[in-house]
């Protein structure tokens, strides 16, 4: 749960940019479609404790469209049809690691819950914005965010998947730390190469194994 995270959100929380972002969700979220549910929105954070994670995957904003966003960068829920870059996902795992992957399930629940960090940038969105609460408090927050992650000292893989994400290279400087970029899983991106056959996942499963950790189970059913 979010006391786990106790250090990190204790380090943050009078900083101004904490204040003004709290105050901009609660106006937002009073007034205007924000998505994931209010409740969901540390989500990641809940599913996650810092002592127990192995992994770290970021995406950019939660997805706009009803019943998507639950807090889990790619993640929708059981019963929602999983957007194309997650089907692009679930498509390299399975030609990678040879796994049979359950295409009409998108809930990567059981990723968390096996120490995969799934955080979103920005943690929240209008209905039907995209990158709406792109504002310069969320980047302040997954700054700290990433600096309090790379202090942790297990070894560790960071996904970056796109040029957005691979902004964050120069956050990551714990030698136990290794970062696994690739481009993004997008159609728009992985159809003109540099997604598929990669073999990211048996790197980051190999790179946990070899340090003593237990590989992640990626199959979803």
């Amino acid at each position: 749960m979010l006391s786990d995270w106790k250090e990190l959100f204790d380090s943050i929380k009078d900083k101004e940019y904490s204040k003004t972002l709290h105050e901009f969700l609660e106006h937002e979220y009073h007034n205007e479609v924000v998505y994931p549910p209010r409740d969901m929105v540390f989500q990641a954070f809940k599913l996650t404790k810092p002592t127990d994670l192995k992994v770290v995957i970021i995406g950019q904003d939660p997805y706009h469209n009803p019943g998507q966003a639950m807090g889990l960068s790619f993640s929708v829920p059981r019963g929602i049809d999983p957007p194309p870059s997650l089907i692009n996902v679930y498509k390299e795992i399975q030609s990678d690691l040879k796994t049979k992957m359950n295409f009409d399930n998108g809930d990567l629940t059981p990723w968390a819950q096996q120490g995969v960090l799934l955080l979103n940038a920005y943690l929240t969105v209008r209905g039907g914005q995209a990158l709406s609460h792109a504002r310069p408090e969320y980047d302040q927050f997954i700054n700290d965010v990433m600096l309090y992650i790379d202090s942790l000292p297990q070894p560790m893989v960071f996904m970056l998947w796109g040029a957005f994400a691979k902004k964050f290279l120069p956050l990551i400087h714990n030698p136990k730390h290794i970062a696994l970029t690739s481009a993004h899983p997008s159609p728009l991106s992985a159809n003109h190469g540099g997604w598929f056959g990669n073999h990211l996942f048996s790197q980051c499963d190999n790179y946990l194994f070899e340090n003593g950790i237990k590989p992640i189970d990626w199959q979803i059913k």
